[in-house]
């Protein structure tokens, strides 16, 4: 079997083109330029690449990035005043707080006092909320780019069994109700599932979310699965194992340029949206 690839960094590409098209619209329109803030709190390396990769993102389709540094011991009032000055401030359509932050700090009081508004990385308990009862809120970026990613390349969800493999709030638990809301019949499992193989060898979707390098293995994969892996592991592996599905997959997201270009995509496109429903006063 010729398994179809879906190439995240090749429609990430393909979106930044029609983002710079309406971010100029926004900037001829309105005279204003979107802009993203991002609010880095420590030092950590991974989460600095991590967060320049998303202002480079913002430069390429012509919107700004407003860069807050923090140091490592900044405390959750001092975080959450930061957050607060940044809801209040009218020319930040977005607000991405970069996760992990520091272990002193109550991520969640955090992440849930983002203005709803502007949580384009879906990451309060609100736009969960609201995205599960299919009501109008960014969804967090990385499942809402796997959606996407279905979406461009026809994989047909409805009455198909998904089984999502990890339950993070960001990442697994959006992903299974996201899926279940475009009707399919969604299984959630995480690293502590009884028979884990048997369940994955039923899917007809099968997501790697749960943060293990190839946890998943080739074998469980049933003959025609769609393979979506959202793990990414040094020096260059998924939670599943790939090479061992390619050969019978009908499509599958590769590690590294599936998933993780959609992510980062996701977030530049839902702040642009932010900006459009800003600047057109809704």
């Amino acid at each position: 079997m010729s398994a179809k690839v879906l190439d995240g960094k090749a429609l990430a590409a393909r979106s930044e083109e029609e983002l710079r098209a309406r971010v100029a619209k926004i900037k001829e329109q309105s005279g204003a330029t979107p802009i993203l803030a991002t609010i880095l709190v420590g030092n950590d390396p991974a989460s600095a690449t991590y967060v320049r990769m998303k202002g480079n993102a913002c430069h390429r389709v012509g919107m700004d990035s407003l860069k807050v540094e923090l140091p490592e011991e900044t405390t959750t009032e001092e975080l959450l005043a930061k957050i607060q000055e940044l809801n209040a401030n009218p020319n930040v359509h977005g607000i991405l707080l970069q996760h992990p932050v520091p272990s002193q700090i109550n991520e969640r009081a955090c992440f849930d006092a983002i203005d709803l508004e502007k949580d384009v990385d879906g990451v309060t308990c609100l736009g969960f909320g609201r995205m599960s009862m299919g009501e109008e809120a960014y969804g967090s970026a990385t499942p809402a780019g796997i959606m996407r990613l279905l979406e461009a390349y026809d994989i047909e969800l409805a009455g198909k069994h998904a089984v999502v493999v990890g339950r993070s709030p960001i990442l697994g638990k959006p992903m299974a109700l996201m899926l279940l809301n475009a009707n399919a019949t969604v299984t959630i499992c995480h690293s502590r599932t009884k028979n884990l193989a048997e369940i994955v060898r039923q899917a007809d979707i099968v997501v790697g979310a749960v943060g293990k390098p190839e946890l998943i293995k080739g074998e469980w994969i049933k003959e025609g699965a769609v393979v979506v892996d959202a793990g990414y592991h040094p020096p260059g592996v998924g939670d599943i194992e790939l090479s061992a599905v390619i050969g019978k997959a009908s499509a599958y997201t590769p590690v590294p340029g599936g998933v993780g270009p959609m992510t980062i995509n996701t977030l530049i496109f839902q702040s642009v949206a932010a900006a459009e429903k800003k600047l057109a006063g809704r």
